[in-house]
């Protein structure tokens, strides 16, 4: 245990990541439906004791993610990928409760390893789902919109006859992303209105994930309504939610330190010990601007604008990437080499998708307790980097 805060370092807040799963818990209750957690957004095992007070399982979307559940959470996970492979589907099998299925040709081709499974695993069975799309999203962004045109993302209504496929159970649709419950009540009309004749068949509806139930402002008393109205119209028929964000949102930010200051055509950029292409790759991929503690974010400033305002930087990564910046922010005083940057609500996805880059020095993963003090869940180093290639 350390007691100041270390940089680079993603530091989780133990404190605000309880009063979100004392959130989430609540609506599972008050909804009667299992919320898991998502593994794609959080796959920090050392942190599974916590959550795992809370939540009983997880989904994910690979052999690996399938893998670090059955080690480190416990419980068999809600699996779902765009295409299983041969070579790992049986080994995935022994992780996995559900198995969805993108396509009816993956169906076609894997249902008969499942019965197979099935046949002798003795208490173990796989549940079979398939993921449906209900060709409506509101998600603006086309790099997360899983229904755009040409998705590659589940079955649309016309590839579906009046019953479900022999041995599927459950079905499964994902259309949100950091959505509210007033986007999920129109997602959940769509697909009422197209598959509706389907949920009296099935045994379970995986409502996937993007509900943003954390979120200040986040209308949980809609989303309980509507998930009570399909217990209503369809009795028996159990509700699985997968959110990712909403389980780490605002609980921790990624701490780092100015190592140096340019300036380029009355441009001054501030160059940190972290790199926007290898942290934070949504922020260059969405692209979206993250909040910096105590600086102001100028998102429409243009360049030859920030040499007229005082103390306005580009923040510059430290890869030789040329497009490792973004800007602009403005701070309250000039800065200096050794001064902290603080980027917030940065664990979220961010920790997950990280790379080496460069070989750049990836930040530790950290997480502040109840008492204040610091612990290194993970500290990066020479051999991370180097063992990638072993």
């Amino acid at each position: 245990m350390i007691s100041k805060e270390p940089s680079p370092c993603y530091i989780v807040d133990e404190k605000k990541l309880l009063k979100n799963l004392e959130l989430i818990e609540s609506v599972s209750r008050r909804a009667d439906v299992e919320i898991v957690l998502a593994l794609k957004a959080f796959a920090n095992w050392k942190l599974f004791p916590i959550i795992r007070r809370y939540v009983s399982h997880t989904t994910a979307s690979s052999l690996y993610e399938a893998r670090l559940s059955a080690d480190y959470f416990g419980g068999l996970t809600y699996s779902y990928s765009p295409a299983y492979e041969n070579e790992s589907f049986d080994e995935l099998l022994k992780y996995s409760g559900h198995v969805t299925f993108n396509s009816l040709s993956q169906y076609q081709r894997f249902l008969p390893l499942v019965k197979r499974f099935n046949e002798t695993a003795g208490k173990h069975r796989v549940s079979v789902g398939l993921r449906i799309n209900p060709e409506y999203s509101e998600i603006e962004t086309d790099l997360y919109n899983p229904c755009a045109i040409g998705s590659r993302f589940g079955v649309k209504r016309n590839q579906l006859g009046d019953k479900l496929p022999e041995g599927i159970e459950g079905l499964h649709f994902h259309c949100l992303c950091e959505n509210d419950s007033s986007t999920f009540q129109n997602v959940l009309y769509r697909v009422e209105s197209r598959f509706g004749c389907f949920l009296d068949q099935a045994k379970w509806l995986n409502l996937g994930g993007g509900h943003l139930v954390t979120r200040q402002g986040y209308d949980i008393e809609l989303l309980v309504d509507c998930i009570n109205r399909i217990h209503e119209h369809h009795p028996g028929l159990r509700i699985v939610m997968e959110p990712g964000s909403a389980f780490l949102w605002q609980t921790g930010y990624l701490r780092s330190t100015v190592v140096d200051i340019v300036k380029s055509d009355n441009i001054s950029t501030a160059i940190l010990n972290v790199s926007f292409t290898c942290h934070m790759p949504d922020c260059l991929e969405m692209p979206y601007w993250p909040n910096v503690r105590g600086a102001e974010t100028l998102e429409k400033l243009m360049p030859d604008e920030a040499s007229k305002i005082s103390n306005v930087y580009r923040l510059g990564g430290n890869s030789c990437l040329s497009g490792d910046f973004m800007g602009f922010w403005k701070f309250d005083k000039p800065l200096n080499v050794g001064d902290d940057i603080v980027f917030e609500d940065m664990i979220h996805y961010t920790t997950v998708k990280t790379n080496m880059f460069n070989g750049i020095n990836h930040p530790s993963i950290a997480v502040k307790h109840l008492d204040g003090n610091i612990e290194i869940l993970k500290r990066f180093t020479y051999d991370d980097y180097r063992d990638r290639m072993d």
